[in-house]
Parts: structure tokens; C-alpha cells; sequence
């Protein structure tokens, strides 16, 4: 991870194509456009196809967007169809 000062780093798991894991890269691409352009590498792994990634973040479900920087580190279970939640849980958005 190379990362610099205020750039975002997010790392997305899924498992597979379906119909879930399809609405989180759209909602997580929609965000990332709307609110961090250039700045912001994005990481998608399908624990399908490699089923001891999310050992490292301590997956528990899919799909969770894990924010790896800037800190603090958090992570975001869902599809992220609730965007509002989503942007405050990213600290995109304030109350």
C-alpha cells in the first residue's frame, strides 16, 4: 500500500457475482466519484477466490469496505446502499 498524505486507500470483500456484492463496487465506484476522484486507490477482493484474504481485517461478513487510510481504520458491513450512513461511517459527511 502506497499511500501519501490525505490519499484514501479502501479495500472491498465480496463473495463472487452476486447480486449484493454487484450493489456494494457500484455504491463504493459511486462514492469514490462523487466524493474522493483522484484520490482514492480501491482494493476488491472476492474471498471466493482467494478465501484466506480477510483473515488479516477479521472478516466476519460480505461485503464489508474496510477503510485502511486515512485513520482511524474502520470497517462498513453492508452494501452500502445507505449512503448517508455509509459517508458519516467514512467521515465523508458530518452531522
Amino acid at each position: 500500500m502506497n499511500t501519501q498524505l490525505n490519499d484514501w486507500y479502501l479495500r472491498l470483500y465480496i463473495a463472487g457475482q452476486t447480486p449484493r456484492s454487484l450493489v456494494a463496487i457500484s455504491n463504493l465506484y459511486r462514492i469514490v466519484d462523487e466524493y474522493l476522484k483522484d484520490h482514492c486507490e480501491i482494493e476488491i477482493i472476492d474471498l471466493l477466490e482467494n478465501p484466506g484474504s480477510g483473515e488479516y481485517d477479521r472478516i466476519m461478513a460480505i461485503p464489508t469496505l474496510v477503510r485502511l487510510s486515512p485513520k482511524p481504520y474502520c470497517k462498513i458491513i453492508g452494501d452500502l446502499s445507505n449512503m448517508k450512513k455509509t459517508l458519516l461511517a467514512l467521515e465523508l459527511l458530518h452531522n
